[in-house]
């Protein structure tokens, strides 16, 4: 959301450049992370591959509503409105996630 209003000087750029550089190259490690953790070594890749499709698939989406903005309301304002928002929401989503306890698995005594 703080694009737009940047005034798109250097300081301001770099700032926003900064803030989502971590904020794109921070989610991948810990998202292949939980996808093995959950699903296990031979399913976690699969399911990190259905994550990244989805994640592209939202990218392109995006991107033709930021161009359907521009071409209709001559702006790109909304386009980023609308995906601050999203953010917004899905930061907010997340907070309600709980983690299921996990059994603990001893190892099988030596006979």
């Amino acid at each position: 959301m703080m694009l737009p209003y940047s005034d798109f000087s250097f300081f301001g750029l770099s700032l926003f450049a900064v803030f989502y550089g971590l904020d794109w190259i921070a989610t991948v490690p810990p998202t292949v992370k939980l996808s093995g953790q959950t699903f296990g070594r031979e399913q976690g890749p699969l399911i990190f591959g259905w994550v990244f499709t989805s994640h592209q698939l939202g990218a392109a989406a995006a991107a033709y509503g930021a161009g359907a903005s521009r071409a209709i309301l001559l702006s790109y304002l909304p386009a980023f409105v609308f995906a601050g928002a999203a953010c917004l929401i899905a930061a907010m989503a997340i907070l309600t996630v709980r983690r299921r306890p996990t059994e603990a698995v001893l190892p099988a005594a030596a006979e």
